[in-house]
């Protein structure tokens, strides 16, 4: 066969399906919306890394370099300090900047550096700011906004971020001095069980989208066959024929690229306005991997050609017909049980394979294994389709209409759904898995946020300025209540003995009773007790002996160092040491977690026993109680530690904290995720009315003859219910076998056997979603003008 004959053919069927009258143009839109729709989503997909590429290149290029150490002030060198805040659960970055010459160059996405109080912010901070519901955070940021940044600073066009001159950076609250920007950080390798969650998220995600695309090359499947046996009694032979309709198909699965394409770039263009689960882009970000793109714009039409060859492979076109309007022969399981084995073999070997420690996997074993298991699932729905409905007789009128169109066309029915049963039993692997990878990725923090929801720390001057922040936050709205307290060091006086380089020292803690009982167990507390409070080593803490070495009942302490480093400032000759008697009466306790998690260990003492004016330089740590009755608490008490000193740390307790490469990893997968559940619903949609279309003028006779609208409302619904529940059973039960075998790859186990429920919500809901997008178009073909030939 030459390839002039096949191109002969092709472009003859290619001219059917734009000049074969309305019905055959509506077909090829039909296909190519489809076609387009996966099409657009792949392409989208093959740009996510490029997409995430961009943004880790964008947050380095802003990042102060750190490459070169500067000791002391240049022209062009500026002190820094990086701030985040939380505002309503979304973060707010910032950058604190002061320069120490007149040469200091402008953060990326900026012009020109800041005048002193002003700030540039992003256009989303910006909009947030002058708007009502930002009226809090305006407070927290009191600067005056008098610039832009731009892309080049930002990771996204929905990040909220802000870069600030001030004059109040020093070398004792900064975080470093530099004189450029752009700092690359060596990326860690990802362990063994996040590639392995990514390499099945791939195949889960993108299986879908080729089965639906493949579906969509079918579309009116029933009108080419009639098509194709008039082409047969005019003369064409069987090979003929079936190269025709094989053009038909490369014509829609054509127009669909172009489709896709269009719609792609559409999506590109918007791709900053929508954000999916906190993940958003810039539409420059959003380009296709050059090898990737060409492969899904070469695979799409080819496999439209082969899927149709596919398809005809068992029908007869004769010159009255085709034999496919008989009854068909009854499809067989072997080869679909084959794809499954075939798809065990290659996963069971690899059972326990994988480590934690590891850095790489198996990917094509395991790559290869997915797609064969899932694939196999996936045959084995037009049979169980089949074998299910063909035993489906009595029940009402609507049940038996949908019933019987089962029976006659199974196989179209399964097809429509079959993109639903790979994602479904893909969803329910990966949750399978995420279950149980993430205890080992979700670390216990150790904090107790049952105790204290936020931590706050600032540096004080004094003890007085200590108690005036604790003050301060205490009478702060939404605040339920606050242990806080003084904290300072105590050193043991006297010279230094042989070997040592310092004086010993331990900490030393002011606070009332309640806040000085969440550092240690003590029996009993009233204002004048002192208590001196061990660890035993928790958390590495020294060992008890070097703590009572310092501090112990009767014991006197120097609070401030006797032997100062040489870089310190010297006192002043004749400056009399500080110092302080621990009272006889003081009692030994042990420390227990503070509301942090920390096991602290040193001195306790309440407020009437000791005076804090004569700590050396305190500082306070204040732990928060919220009032969960007080909206936007946790914003006054951000803003309030904001307004006592704008280089102050507010941090929120949590009990649990997840990896940030899983953390990473999950979010990619959920916006695949939800990207892939769109387009399902989007298939099942345009395939449920693409066969609504083919039976116009069966719906309309029917119609004609007397039957209720209703009842065939109700028809659509049970033929659309029918497949997805047994897709749905098939699903489950193939989305546990695969999850096992997965878990079973890292000697995982597993952790709940109900993972599936949320994805058979899903499924159910997608029933009800089709039928009510249908009924418009279904009550429209019912009306009396379908009965119309020509």
């Amino acid at each position: 066969m030459s390839l002039a004959t096949w191109a002969r053919d092709l472009a003859l069927g290619a001219r059917f399906a734009v000049t074969g009258g309305r019905p055959g143009l509506l077909r090829t839109l039909l296909t190519a919306t489809g076609v387009g729709f996966g099409v657009a989503l792949l392409l989208l997909a093959v740009s996510l890394p490029n997409m995430m590429f961009q943004r880790e290149v964008r947050e380095s290029e802003r990042a102060v370099d750190g490459s070169e150490q500067v000791t002391s002030p240049r022209a062009d060198s500026f002190l820094h300090l990086g701030r985040t805040t939380v505002y309503r659960d979304d973060v707010v970055t910032g950058q604190l900047i002061t320069p120490e010459g007149d040469a200091t160059p402008a953060p990326p996405g900026t012009t020109a550096l800041p005048g002193t109080g002003e700030m540039a912010v992003s256009p989303a901070l910006r909009e947030l700011l002058d708007s009502p519901e930002g009226a809090l955070l305006k407070e927290r940021i009191p600067y005056k906004v008098t610039g832009t940044i731009g892309e080049a600073g930002l990771i996204g066009p929905a990040e909220l971020r802000y870069v600030a001159r001030v004059d109040f950076l020093t070398t004792d609250n900064f975080d470093g001095r530099g004189t450029r920007y752009g700092w690359s950080v060596p990326e860690e390798p990802m362990n063994a069980f996040l590639i392995l969650l990514v390499i099945v998220a791939c195949v889960v995600l993108l299986l879908p989208v080729l089965v639906f695309i493949a579906t969509a090359v079918r579309f009116g499947g029933e009108q080419r066959d009639r098509r194709l046996a008039a082409l047969r009694l005019v003369g064409a032979d069987t090979a003929m024929t079936r190269r025709i309709a094989a053009g038909e198909s490369l014509a829609g699965a054509l127009l669909g690229l172009l489709v896709g394409l269009g719609l792609f770039a559409v999506a590109r263009q918007f791709a900053g306005a929508f954000t999916i689960w906190d993940v958003n882009a810039f539409p420059s970000d959003v380009v296709p991997m050059p090898a990737l793109a060409v492969i899904v714009l070469v695979t799409v039409p080819v496999s439209s050609v082969v899927v149709t060859l596919f398809a005809l492979r068992g029908v007869v076109i004769e010159p009255l017909g085709v034999v496919r309007v008989s009854t068909p022969r009854r499809r067989r399981v072997w080869w679909r049980l084959l794809l499954l084995a075939a798809g065990a073999a290659l996963l069971v070997p690899l059972m326990g394979q994988v480590e934690m420690a590891q850095t790489s996997v198996d990917t094509l074993g395991i790559t290869a294994g997915t797609t064969l298991a899932l694939i196999g699932l996936t045959t084995l729905l037009p049979w169980l389709v089949e074998s299910c409905v063909k035993h489906l007789h009595a029940g009402p009128v609507a049940w038996q209409l949908a019933v019987r169109r089962l029976q006659l066309s199974s196989g179209t029915a399964a097809r429509a759904v079959s993109g639903i049963v790979v994602a479904a039993t893909g969803a329910i692997a990966l949750q399978m898995l995420f279950q149980a990878m993430e205890h080992d990725f979700t670390q216990l923090t150790g904090e107790d946020s049952s105790r204290a929801q936020i931590a706050v720390g600032a540096d004080a001057g004094t003890a007085e300025e200590a108690r005036g922040i604790i003050s301060r936050i205490e009478r702060t709205e939404g605040v339920a209540g606050v242990i806080g307290i003084v904290q300072s060091n105590a050193w043991r006086p006297g010279p230094l003995k042989e070997g040592e380089e310092f004086s010993p020292m331990t900490s030393l803690r002011v606070g009332d009773c309640p806040s000085l009982k969440e550092y240690a167990t003590l029996p009993s507390c009233k204002d004048g007790d002192v208590f001196v409070f061990l660890a035993h080593g928790a958390q590495g803490s020294p060992d008890d002996s070097r703590v009572t070495g310092t501090a112990r009942p009767g014991a006197t302490v120097a609070l401030r160092d006797p032997h100062p480093h040489p870089s310190e400032p010297k006192r002043p000759a004749g400056t009399p040491l500080p110092q302080w008697r621990i009272p006889d009466s003081a009692r030994v306790v042990d420390s227990r977690p503070d509301p942090t998690g920390m096991y602290e260990y040193g001195i306790l003492a309440t407020p009437s026993a000791i005076d804090a004016a004569l700590l050396d330089e305190p500082d306070t740590q204040t732990m928060v109680r919220l009032d969960p009755a007080v909206p936007d608490a946790a914003e006054h008490v951000r803003n309030t530690a904001a307004a006592i000193d704008p280089t102050s740390w507010v941090r929120t307790l949590k009990d649990t904290q997840r990896d940030a490469a899983f953390s990473s990893v999950r979010t990619g997968i959920l916006v695949g995720s939800t990207l892939t559940m769109l387009l399902v619903a989007a298939s099942l949609l345009v395939a449920t009315l693409e066969q609504l279309r083919d039976r116009k003028r069966l719906l309309s006779s029917l119609v004609a003859f007397g039957t209720r609208r209703s009842t065939l409302s109700w028809s659509v619904l049970w033929q659309t219910a029918v497949p997805i529940a047994l897709g749905l059973v098939l699903s489950v039960a193939g989305g546990l076998g695969l999850g096992v075998v997965l878990l079973k790859l890292g000697g995982q186990r597993v952790q709940d056997w109900w993972a599936f429920l949320p994805v058979v919500g899903i499924g159910l809901g997608l029933i009800a979603a089709v039928t009510l997008l249908s009924m418009p178009v279904l009550w429209r073909l019912m009306r009396a003008d379908g009965l119309r030939t020509e």
